[in-house]
């Protein structure tokens, strides 16, 4: 069966990030889209619970548990993005690579994906996806790029490269680009376990659009980074660009 899916969305559940919306409010959002699969992918958090779940499955969707770690190579220089999907709460306590390591050891059915690779910023991987690379299912297509500048094209690259999957996702912060970046995943049934075992073995399509450079890219994310930073420095409960 083919199940529209986003499996990298925070939510207001979210620690690090100022995200407007709760998970019944994106639920309701994806619902009225046309999802059947949504990933909560909260930094540091396994936002995840059974009250969720049976909301979503109300609304005809299936609710994955995830996170979006930050690990490193020892704790001290933690900080590059990992995605988890198919998380247990103590993968809350993953801080390094040897540890993630360790987590896929004992949970074999969880997927790990290099979320944004090779963007700006020292939370992405960068040299450490190929140096890790081994850690890995699939890596992400981000929503964030245009004709003219497109972080994507190396993580394509190496995806082809290392025999991964490429799987499109709108790393959900706000609504706007759900609709035209994501992933129909091909499972032999609309469950946890299915779902991810597409993931891993790459049964799945792929739909995204390049962005307009100004008006979709640098002015939205702009304002997100300058409300997430003012709401961390106040504890301010900040609206971010709803659609």
């Amino acid at each position: 069966m083919q199940l529209k899916a986003n499996v990298h969305m925070h939510t207001s559940d979210d620690p690090v990030d100022a995200v407007s919306y709760s998970l019944f409010e994106a639920v309701d959002h994806a619902a009225s889209i046309g999802f059947d699969v949504l990933a909560i992918t909260c930094h540091h958090t396994v936002a995840w619970t059974q009250e969720y779940a049976t909301y979503a499955a109300g609304k005809g969707i299936l609710l994955i548990s995830g996170i979006e770690l930050s690990v490193g190579e020892t704790i001290d220089d933690r900080g590059y993005h990992v995605l988890l999907l198919g998380a247990t709460k103590d993968a809350e306590y993953i801080k390094t690579f040897a540890e993630l390591a360790a987590y896929r050891t004992h949970h074999t059915e969880a997927v790990v994906i290099a979320p944004h690779p090779y963007f700006y910023g020292n939370f992405s991987l960068h040299t450490k996806l190929e140096q890790y690379i081994n850690l890995f299912d699939a890596i992400e297509h981000s929503w964030f790029y245009s004709r003219h500048m497109n972080r994507n094209l190396r993580a394509i690259e190496v995806a082809r490269r290392h025999h991964l999957p490429l799987i499109a996702t709108s790393d959900t912060h706000f609504f706007d680009f759900m609709q035209d970046n994501y992933s129909v995943i091909n499972a032999t049934e609309k469950s946890e376990g299915a779902v991810l075992n597409a993931v891993k073995t790459g049964s799945f399509s792929i739909y995204t659009r390049p962005r307009r450079l100004w008006s979709e890219m640098i002015l939205p994310q702009s304002m997100f980074f300058i409300k997430t930073i003012f709401a961390r420095l106040t504890g301010a409960s900040m609206k971010i660009g709803e659609s």
